[in-house]
């Protein structure tokens, strides 16, 4: 018979109410000794048993103390009640903190989890939304891409566009850009084949030259992409400088980097 039978038989009950043999309540004892959970049990009846004792309890009469009393030869006035020190009920008491306790960890527990279940789903919902965002930011670039490479096809190959190469200057011998400029609308588009890179306080400047004057065309920076410049009705050449950022009045002529004449 294993623990958990013995303490189910209801032999704890009947030592407790003083039922037991001898050689059984020597039994009981010693169950006791080698097992905790034995005699845990076992205070817990007895401790159960003495509180229904006491509830259960009805008081003598008066009188039946009185008799009993003169039967002794004692005096009223020096008698002395001998009162049973009440044994308390600690067991159920303790039991229903621990529950307490138990029910209030198993709470805590459950909260943490969900709260850590929402906060991972939070924030694989965050990493979804980045993923998101940064998939449209790559589809907004692509699109974009792909709307300059057709206007870029559209301005190369319309025959209404005049080609006008510029070379490199002694200052830049390697450069090279192009202007396409349409003289029924009046515009100019831009094309870098090769320019240098400038500090953060420099820019580049389109130039056209009309009637010996150099008009601004606008500033740019380097790079691939086909350029929208200002308008220009006639022009007879294209030059590009190295300018301040932000554009300059005049041409600085020193720092010309490419030139190219029209052939209108």
């Amino acid at each position: 018979m294993n623990i958990e039978e013995y303490i189910s038989s209801g032999i704890l009950e009947l030592y407790a109410l003083g039922e037991l043999s001898g050689s059984e309540k020597a039994e009981v004892e010693q169950m006791c000794e080698a097992h905790e959970e034995v005699r845990s049990e076992l205070a817990m009846i007895e401790s159960t048993m003495g509180v229904l004792a006491q509830r259960l309890a009805t008081p003598p009469s008066p009188a039946l103390k009185d008799q009993i009393k003169s039967q002794l030869n004692l005096k009223t006035s020096e008698a002395k009640e001998i009162q049973m020190p009440a044994k308390q009920a600690e067991k159920p008491f303790s039991l229903a903190i621990a529950a307490s306790i138990t029910i209030a960890i198993l709470t805590s527990g459950l909260a943490f989890y969900f709260y850590g279940q929402w906060q991972s789903a939070e924030n694989q919902l965050a990493v979804m939304i980045a993923q998101n965002q940064e998939v449209a930011d790559n589809y907004q670039f692509v699109n974009q891409k792909l709307k300059n490479l057709e206007t870029d096809v559209e301005i190369l190959g319309n025959p209404n566009f005049a080609r006008v190469a510029m070379d490199g200057t002694e200052n830049a011998p390697e450069s090279l850009a192009t202007v396409f400029w349409n003289s029924n609308t009046q515009d100019v588009y831009l094309k870098i084949q090769n320019l240098k890179n400038l500090t953060q306080d420099q820019q580049y400047q389109l130039w056209a030259i009309v009637d010996g004057v150099p008009v601004d065309m606008g500033v740019f920076d380097n790079g691939s992409e086909l350029l929208k410049m200002k308008s220009v009705a006639s022009a007879a050449a294209f030059a590009v400088t190295i300018e301040p950022r932000g554009g300059s009045k005049d041409p600085s002529l020193e720092t010309m980097q490419v030139v190219g004449t029209t052939e209108v």
